[in-house]
This record gives structure tokens, sequence and C-alpha cells, in this order.
């Protein structure tokens, strides 16, 4: 500011006196405002000290061209500042604009693929593992049916073996009968009474050997011939019991086998049903990964946004102060330059022809 030397050159070399009409005018003019006012008293107090008045007007004139330059600088500094601030707010509005579209965009991919994917996977797992605990279930209970069977199998074979030494003891008994007594007799019908005992009525050897009872229970034995038949008889049912014995046998080799190949079955159905869980827990995995990073970013870029818009509201914040100090300036130097210019006026339109240089 050059204000100071403006009235001090003024008061050094306003000592002329001017026309009583347009000095009360200028100095009305003046005292609006406290430099003008200021001026006036300096310039009163100077009136009386005379001083060069080219200088006092080459001062002012200098001083003028200085407030301009310096309004001048002012505006430029400002349209910068707002070029500048256009660029950011641009710039901020643009950034704040991507980060609302990455964070659509994100929480789109997130609702639509990543999430109903993860449950479309879960889903799955849980219904092989059903489908596993059915196969252990059915495995458990083919391991438990064949145990059953066995173990009927066992007692059938039992008691056919021991029908078959039911049969050897009623032959040994037959082949001691020359002259039987009753005893003899007795003792050979409950021989053949304990091998119906040893014979299931379900089974068809059960007609077989109640016949044989009938037959013997009306017999005195005396008649070889009749001893002959029911001798025959009795080897025809051991053999029909030999028979069944190694049926039986036969078909539970053949059983146990099937269910030793069932279990087979069964443990590479629950090996396959683990490798598809192994999988997809594969691809469970890499979705929860690609979830938790999409979140991140989701949320990273919800960080930004809200960051881009406090910086947008400190940038338009802080301009608005500066464009307040713009205009606050600019007015002090229009309204500088405006009295600088009734100085000058003043200096150039007054009689200084009495005043000694």
């Amino acid at each position: 500011m050059k204000t100071v030397l403006l009235i001090t050159l003024i008061a050094i070399a306003f000592t002329a006196r001017v026309q009583e009409k347009n000095l009360a005018k200028i100095t009305t003019d003046l005292k609006k405002s406290t430099y003008g006012n200021a001026l006036l008293h300096l310039v009163e107090l100077h009136s009386m000290v005379g001083g060069p008045v080219q200088e006092l007007v080459d001062a002012i004139e200098e001083l003028i061209n200085d407030l301009e330059e310096e309004l001048e600088e002012l505006e430029f500094n400002f349209q910068q500042r707002t070029n500048e601030h256009n660029s950011l707010v641009i710039g901020y509005e643009q950034d704040i604009q991507d980060a609302v579209i990455d964070v659509n965009n994100t929480q789109d991919t997130l609702d639509n693929l990543l999430f109903p994917r993860r449950e479309q996977l879960q889903v799955r797992i849980e219904q092989i593992q059903e489908y596993q605990e059915a196969n252990r279930q059915n495995y458990e209970e083919a391991v438990l049916t064949r145990e059953q069977e066995h173990e009927d199998f066992e007692f059938q074979v039992a008691e056919l073996n021991d029908a078959t030494a039911a049969v050897d003891d009623a032959l040994a008994l037959l082949s001691s009968l020359t002259n039987p007594s009753l005893l003899q007799i007795k003792r050979f019908q409950n021989s053949l009474k304990n091998i119906e005992s040893k014979i299931k009525s379900r089974s068809k050897m059960a007609p077989m050997i109640k016949a044989l009872i009938t037959l013997a229970s009306n017999q005195n034995f005396s008649d070889q011939g009749i001893i002959g038949q029911i001798v025959d008889a009795l080897n025809e049912f051991r053999n029909a019991i030999v028979d069944s014995i190694n049926a039986q046998t036969a078909a539970e080799a053949d059983a146990q086998a099937d269910h030793e190949e069932y279990l087979e079955q069964l443990d590479a159905e629950f090996a396959e049903f683990q490798r598809q869980i192994n999988r997809i827990n594969v691809d469970l995995t890499a979705t929860n990964e690609k979830i938790d990073q999409m979140s991140d970013f989701r949320d990273q870029r919800e960080a930004d946004r809200k960051q881009y818009v406090a910086e947008l509201e400190l940038e338009n914040n802080t301009y608005a102060e500066e464009t307040d100090i713009y205009t606050n300036l600019k007015n002090e130097f229009t309204r500088e330059l405006g009295i600088s210019e009734q100085a000058l006026s003043v200096v150039k339109s007054a009689d200084f022809t009495n005043i000694q240089v």
C-alpha cells in the first residue's frame, strides 16, 4: 500500500488555495471516508509548508498506477484461483461419481452373483452330505441285515446237522432191530420224533418225516421188508438234509459275496460324494475370498466417496472465504483508487500560482 506515501506527498505539496466552491465540494466528498478524512487533516496541516506541485502530481499518478496494477493482479490471481476451484470441484465430483458407481456395481455383483453362488454351493454341500448320511445308513443297515441273515443261516445249518445226527441215530437203531422189543420200537419212534423236532414245520422235508413217523407208529418191525423201506426212506431223507445244507451253504456264500460287493459300492459312492464336496469346497473358498475382496473394495470406495465429499465441502468453504476476502480487497482497492483520483483532481484543479516552490 502506498496510501501513507500519498497522504504524505499531498500534505507536503498541498499548500495552494483552491476555489472555495470546488474545495467545499471535494472536502465534503473526502470526508465520507476515513481515508479521505485523514487526507484532509494532513493536507490542512501541510498547507502551511508548501512544496513542488508536479512531484505531488507524479506521486499520485504513480500511486494510482500501482493501485490499478494491484487491482489487476488481484483480479488475475482470483481468476486463477477460480479456475483452480472449478477444476477441483469437477475433479471431486467426478471422483464422487466414480466411487458411487464402483460401490453400486460392486454391491450389484455381490447381491446378484456372488451371494447367490455361495448359497448354491452351500446348499449343494448340504445335499451331498445328506446323501452321505443316507449312504452310511444303508451301509449300517446292510451290515446288520447280513449279520442277521448269517445268524439265521448258522442256526438252520445247526438244526440240519442235528437232524442229520438224529437220522444217523435212527438208522443205527433200525440196524439193530432183528427181533425188536417194545422198548426198542419206542426208542426208534422217539428218534423219529426227535428228527421232526429238528426240522421246522415250514421245511420242505417236514411232510416226509411225518409220513415216516406215521409208518413207524403202525409197525412192530418184525417184517424186514418194512424195515428196509424205512431205512431207504431215512437215507433219502438224510440225503435231502445234506443237499439242503449244501444249498444253503452255497446261498450263504453268494449272499456274502453280494453283500461285500454292495458294501464296496456304497464305499465308492461315499468316496465320490466326498470328492464332490471337496471340489465344491474349493469353489466355495474361492467364492468367499472373492466376496471378502469385493466387500473390502466396496467399503474402501465408500470411504473414498465420503472423503471426496468432505474435501469438496472443504474446498467450497475455502473458496467462499477466499471470495469474501477477494471482494473485500477489491472494494478496498477500488475505494482507495477513487480517493486517489479525487486527490489527483484536487491537486490538478487547484490554483497554486501564489505557492512558493
